[in-house]
């Protein structure tokens, strides 16, 4: 019995495998989700991170003197910026907040199926398929993680009303304003899960008897509670002040990041926040007359009349215009290649050309105008 056991017992790992065997804590980026109520200092907390670059869903952090990228309008946007982003040399990617960012995946995900409504899918389907769809984006902020770069999702709050199944009664509890698949996935993806909130005590008076709340002073809970979900893998005291200051030694220490220019063996410019001149602030460069769709002198090339601020953003960014555009529709036998864009219907826009942006710009740079998916 003895022989036998010693045959099937691991032996030396280090001469018979070539399994790498990694020993101790390993330093990595943070991926760090933090919600409470309104005006309580979410962008505040986002702006002190260590270089922050700022992905402003809902316009919340104009108040702050940081950096940020045009408001993504659309969620085909947004995972592009979050691409961009990845290239960069800022430490922490903020995004403010990612409610605002489960609506603009939501909009996606109702407009690819031609759906007005996240109900409309019926049974539940609908939120199971958001759930695949914003797990694109949770995919997608974990190779930033990968690059050394910290992800800081801020959320709003919301109370609901909350039942164990042993108890009787109700309890108010606080959790994130997202849907019922998407916030458990947020939650789960998150190495600190942090709930921000208003102290509040209750004081008697001797007198009257009569009792009231009181209280202002803003801290953050790190802990799991019946009244909240939080969590942390740092070994965090439950409650904290709700600063950066209070966990500023976690992001101490080089991550060894290397830019992808200096990866590539590019030579990397310094950046200036100097604004060009207005004229060039504003110029489109215009397609010359041997790309597909050259623009003619009557064409306008007004995105503003022609087309809304989600499409609009996207041709900005890869230079097509609306003539390019209004070619790939008519190849497929959507609309006239004279009918304006803003003619088009919604769920077209939505469902066939910004879901499918990216087809839409490889169908004009190739000068195949072969399909949009379906």
């Amino acid at each position: 019995m003895d022989h036998f056991l010693g045959d099937i017992l691991p032996r030396n790992i280090s001469q018979h495998s070539i399994m790498q065997i990694i020993k101790g804590k390993i330093k990595k980026a943070l991926r760090v989700v933090a919600y409470g109520s309104e005006g309580i200092g979410k962008s505040t907390f986002g702006s002190k991170f260590p270089s922050p670059i700022f992905i402003d869903t809902e316009g919340g952090s104009d108040h702050l003197d940081v950096h940020r990228t045009p408001k993504p309008l659309s969620w085909t946007a947004l995972l592009d910026q979050v691409r961009e982003l990845m290239r960069s040399d800022y430490r922490t990617i903020v995004i403010d907040t990612v409610d605002w960012a489960e609506k603009l995946c939501v909009t996606h995900v109702c407009g690819e199926a031609n759906k007005t409504s996240i109900e409309d899918f019926g049974y539940g389907k609908g939120y199971t398929i958001l759930e695949e769809e914003f797990g694109k984006l949770l995919n997608l902020l974990n190779e930033v993680r990968e690059k050394g770069i910290h992800v800081v999702l801020l959320a709003h709050s919301l109370i609901r009303k909350f039942e164990l199944p042993e108890e009787e009664g109700a309890f108010d509890r606080w959790e994130m304003k997202m849907s019922k698949k998407v916030s458990p996935l947020v939650k789960e993806w998150a190495d600190m899960l942090l709930f921000a909130n208003y102290e509040t005590y209750v004081i008697e008076d001797e007198r009257t008897k009569s009792k009231k709340a009181k209280g202002g002073h803003r801290v953050m809970y790190t802990s799991h509670k019946s009244t909240h979900d939080a969590k942390n893998r740092q070994d965090l005291p439950e409650k904290l002040e709700f600063s950066f200051d209070a966990i500023s030694h976690l992001f101490s220490g080089d991550l060894s990041k290397t830019s992808h220019a200096e990866e590539a063996g590019e030579e990397t410019r310094e950046e200036t926040s100097e604004e060009p001149p207005a004229e060039k602030r504003d110029e489109v460069r215009r397609p010359t007359g041997n790309e597909v769709g050259a623009l003619k002198p009557d064409d306008g090339f007004n995105l503003e009349k022609e087309w809304g601020p989600s499409l609009k953003q996207l041709a900005e960014r890869d230079n097509v215009s609306s003539l390019q555009i209004r070619q790939v529709v008519a190849s497929r036998g959507y609309y006239g290649v004279d009918a304006p864009i803003d003619s088009y219907d919604d769920s077209f826009v939505t469902g066939k050309l910004i879901a499918h942006w990216d087809a839409v710009v490889g169908m004009i740079r190739t000068q195949e105008f072969e399909s949009i998916e379906s």
